[in-house]
């Protein structure tokens, strides 16, 4: 997926209220398959959409999103937590919003719940700042619903290291995430689960260990069960 969003389909009358979904999940769990699947499910229906990412998803916050996974330089966990927050501001009030706002449907490779998950759980910086600075810039806006694409650490793992293999990809070339240890992840999911247990009504956790097809069935399950698509 491009790091600047794409935009697919028509608005149409049955589509005027924009919807907004988010896919969230540690490394190898297939989050990019399946957006690029959900955009051609919502594309064949005639649902007019945008596919995005976090951090980035235009060019101001492509630039911010450089800062934060390629930085050599060490990054505290404080300017990473703020980094990711000053990206979501300018990707919120530039795309996601309009696009709401004009009636299409907004699909976005990770927002807030990965930075509870990874820098509060992940980086140790707890939550309190993080629900602070989410109601700073976010004020009352929140997905409408999230799927948490849900694998074991070693599974995630296992395909992420298969995934760079044979791409020339360095081990000092790797975003600063993918380089964290197991641990870290085991924190990083822990902290996703729990906010799906605690709120159940927004985000649907889907077993990502199965086959890319059953994984893009119980996706296709969740929406048609919302009655959003048919």
């Amino acid at each position: 997926m491009s790091g600047v969003s794409s935009m697919s389909g028509q608005a149409s009358m049955r589509d005027a209220q924009g919807r907004f979904l988010t896919i969230e999940g540690i490394e190898g769990v297939g989050k990019t398959t399946q957006l690029a699947r959900l955009s051609k499910i919502l594309s064949d229906r005639g649902i007019a959409h945008v596919v995005t990412r976090e951090p980035g998803g235009t060019p101001l916050a492509e630039k911010i999103r450089d800062l934060v996974l390629g930085s050599r330089e060490s990054l505290p966990d404080t300017a990473e937590l703020l980094l990711m927050f000053a990206a979501r501001a300018v990707h919120l009030q530039n795309l996601i919003e309009p696009n709401l706002a004009a009636g299409r449907w907004v699909l976005c490779d990770r927002f807030t719940d990965a930075t509870y998950a990874y820098q509060g759980a992940g980086r140790g910086l707890g939550d309190d700042h993080i629900r602070q600075l989410e109601l700073l810039v976010q004020r009352a806006r929140r997905p409408d619903l999230t799927l948490l694409l849900d694998v074991p650490v070693a599974l995630g793992l296992q395909r992420a290291r298969r995934r760079n293999e044979g791409t020339g990809i360095e081990h000092a070339d790797q975003d600063r995430f993918e380089l964290q240890r197991a641990e870290f992840f085991e924190r990083v999911r822990a902290a996703y689960l729990a906010r799906a247990a605690a709120e159940p009504g927004r985000v649907s956790v889907i077993d990502a260990g199965r086959s890319a097809d059953e994984v893009t069935a119980q996706i296709v399950a969740v929406l048609g069960a919302r009655t959003w698509i048919s």
